[in-house]
């Protein structure tokens, strides 16, 4: 049987000292560029979901923290959402955030995190096609638990169409520029250590 490879150090490892304030210092960082990212939002007339740009921070926090303080940023932005703060999606805030049709996808934020985090420790964010392949695998658990969120909400023949389908090709652009960019910061990276 075939295991996963040995974990390589992700991007933040190569800016960050080792130690608990400097990962505690990344969540926070983290949780809160996911919720600049958020603020960009585009609403749709016939879907309460709106496209957002709070996927794309959840995958770089992800690709560039790892697994674990990646998930960990995505729960703490989830929870300053519940505490009331003006993180979610267009300045929304509030623990009903969490109960009404977008409340599936926040709760794959950190899953996806996770995802992506352990793609990257695989060395998944050093070549285009498969940083590219991360970000999609990354917004699978976004939109599974995203859709069984929002059929509490949508009839099931509308679903997709309020769900998934006005996302596809957002997330097509998403993972091209991170299939551009996250090959691109490891080259920088190389270049100024070996100067």
């Amino acid at each position: 049987m075939k295991t996963l490879a040995a974990p390589v150090p992700v991007m933040a490892d190569a800016f960050l000292p080792s130690g608990a304030l400097a990962d505690a210092l990344a969540v926070v960082v983290a949780s809160l560029f996911v919720a600049v990212c958020a603020q960009a939002e585009i609403r749709l007339p016939f879907t309460p979901v709106p496209i957002s740009g709070g996927t794309l921070g959840v995958l770089y926090a992800g690709a560039l923290l790892g697994p674990r303080r990646g998930a960990a940023a995505i729960a703490l932005y989830l929870l300053e959402g519940a505490a009331g703060l003006p993180v979610f999606s267009g300045g929304a805030a509030g623990f009903a955030r969490l109960l009404g049709p977008t409340g599936g996808y926040l709760a794959g934020f950190p899953v996806a995190a996770y995802v992506v985090g352990l793609l990257a420790e695989r060395g998944w964010d050093r070549t285009p096609s498969r940083a590219f392949a991360a970000m999609l695998l990354g917004s699978l658990p976004i939109f599974a638990l995203g859709l069984l969120g929002l059929s509490r909400f949508v009839p099931a023949k509308a679903l997709l169409g309020a769900g998934l389908w006005p996302f596809i090709a957002g997330d097509l652009l998403k993972a091209a520029l991170s299939a551009g960019l996250l090959p691109l910061g490891w080259k920088l990276i190389g270049r100024r250590a070996s100067r």
